[in-house]
């Protein structure tokens, strides 16, 4: 059986993907320049080890650093996650270190600590999550991160984060200041935060499951009073053996809590389960929460009146 191959995106597609990499690539550079490294902090992963090696050697031979220890991880991402992976990665790191080398004798922001922790790392978020987000890759330290949660188990998250306290902590040893690493670590984890907030949004949609007896009145209320879509899946009970409708029904936060009343109203004994669910796709259309509201209304509009 010969498999088919994936359909390839239109230049226009590529193209978008690229420009979004590329503005990621840029606000992290920004912030690096701007921030964290005018103000002595650095960044978790190869860019902290980079801007180290910078700070102790030439600042002007950052970018290089930084191009010359992520080739390893590359190379490892081409031979052991995806090959098509290291084209977005190698564009991502080739503009980051573009506009690390531009920005190098730009304004620098210098302030109170909260100010460059706060803003310096919401801005290092942002960058980085859009280039997260278009299918690229800054750090090495999450290819790392990948490869051992293949082979030991251990999730991304854990791996990155405990090489990131070992770049902290040395950084506070070398330059004999605890401060430096403490104040790196919080931006680290403002930095974070962000990178969830662009990749999943500030508001997910939910998925609400339900079982009930009277799973077929339910389903009509639902229609009718709130113009949510659902889908009714065949079920039978584990321990009763009884057959019983599953009704599953993607939902925006603010309407739940009038979804839930209107099922235990209708159904006091009724199990509901709810889960975040991050984006809705149907078909080739992806739904974002406006769209999903726009839906909504549009099916409430074409229900018929009793």
């Amino acid at each position: 059986m010969v498999k088919a191959k994936p359909k390839s995106k239109s230049f226009t597609s590529l193209l978008k993907t690229y420009l979004w990499i590329a503005l990621g690539a840029l606000l992290t550079a920004v912030s690096i320049e701007l921030f964290l490294y005018p103000n002595s902090l650095i960044d978790g992963g190869i860019v902290g080890i980079s801007l180290i090696l910078g700070r102790y050697t030439r600042p002007d031979f950052i970018p290089l650093y930084f191009l010359c220890l992520n080739m390893p991880f590359v190379y490892i991402s081409y031979k052991h996650i995806r090959k098509a992976f290291i084209v977005p990665m190698g564009a991502a790191i080739i503009f980051f270190c573009i506009f690390l080398a531009l920005l190098k004798n730009g304004p620098k922001f210098h302030g109170d600590p909260l100010e460059i922790i706060v803003l310096g790392g919401a801005i290092l978020g942002v960058g980085v999550g859009l280039v997260i987000r278009h299918g690229g890759c800054l750090d090495g330290s999450e290819i790392l991160g990948i490869i051992i949660n293949k082979r030991y188990g251990y999730t991304v998250g854990q791996v990155v984060l405990l090489f990131n306290v070992f770049v902290f902590a040395g950084y506070a040893l070398i330059s004999l200041d605890w401060h430096v690493g403490v104040k790196s670590l919080l931006t680290y984890i403002v930095a974070f935060k962000m990178i969830d907030l662009v990749i999943v949004g500030l508001d997910e949609i939910k998925s609400v499951s339900v079982i009930s007896t009277k799973s077929e009145k339910i389903a009509k209320k639902i229609l009718k009073e709130l113009g949510l879509g659902l889908t009714v899946t065949p079920g039978r009970g584990g321990f009763s053996g009884s057959n019983t409708d599953i009704l599953n029904i993607i939902v925006e936060r603010l309407d739940l809590a009038e979804l839930k009343d209107l099922i235990l109203d209708t159904d006091p004994k009724a199990f509901i389960s709810i889960t975040n669910v991050y984006e809705v796709l149907y078909g080739s259309n992806s739904y974002s929460k406006a769209k999903l509201r726009s839906k909504r209304k549009q099916r409430a509009a074409t229900v018929p009146k009793s």
